[in-house]
């Protein structure tokens, strides 16, 4: 799909990297903050490292392995859903369903927003680079490019907050949510197709839900049994 839509790399490549990164860190901190609970779901306790009373099972390993797994495989979905969806048109129609416009507008805000966090990232990059930092495959081995890609995280950040205080201060001047409802400039009539694909949506959720509730209550651990 995402050779369909025929999305550059160089345009996905920071999210693929925060993504990484993110999964990485996530899959630690859950082995160091709760190194046996992947046997407390599975009821096997195989211990695979134990120093000063830590005890790392090989349960919760494999149980951090299958959740990098899933975030890692949600990414090619989601990205194609950020770069190929208008976000005015997504807000309209999440109003549509119910949501409240201030929530659905919001939404909009934050997908119109990924375009500028790369932008942002790119100049914090190039300015790292100016200054001897090395993020490129040949300057800098693999351990030493992702540490130097973490410390750009906090100016990053920072630049986040300053631009969302001056978009709260606009819309606020703006007199943004006075009213109940609004109008939306992207609102479309829903076609056959769009009915279609409703259904077979709501189908596979649901089919989904009854097969996670019967026969897959704990999927990731069945091959431990």
């Amino acid at each position: 799909m995402l050779k369909i839509a025929k999305i550059p790399f160089s345009t996905i490549k920071p999210l693929l990297i925060f993504i990484i990164i993110f999964t990485l860190f996530n899959s630690a901190l859950l082995l160091i903050v709760t190194p046996e609970y992947g046997s407390q779901i599975t009821g096997k306790y195989t211990v695979i490292l134990k120093l000063y009373g830590f005890k790392l099972t090989a349960e919760t390993l494999f149980y951090a392995f299958t959740l990098s797994l899933k975030y890692i495989s949600l990414l090619p979905v989601t990205l194609l859903f950020i770069f190929t969806t208008n976000p005015s048109e997504f807000a309209s129609s999440l109003n549509r369903l119910g949501v409240s416009y201030k929530i659905a507008y919001s939404i909009s805000i934050a997908l119109r927003y990924i375009p500028d966090v790369k932008d942002e990232m790119t100049n914090i990059i190039n300015a790292q680079e100016a200054r001897g930092v090395a993020f490129k495959k040949g300057d800098a081995g693999l351990l030493k490019r992702l540490k130097n890609y973490l410390s750009i995280l906090l100016p990053l950040l920072i630049s986040s907050l300053q631009r969302i205080e001056v978009i709260s201060n606009a819309m606020d001047l703006r007199g943004f949510g006075k009213h109940k409802t609004r109008t939306w400039y992207t609102r479309k009539p829903l076609k056959s197709a769009d009915y279609i694909f409703i259904i077979v949506s709501i189908s596979l959720v649901l089919i989904g839900i009854y097969l996670k509730n019967t026969y897959f209550t704990k999927f990731f651990c069945l091959s431990l049994k």
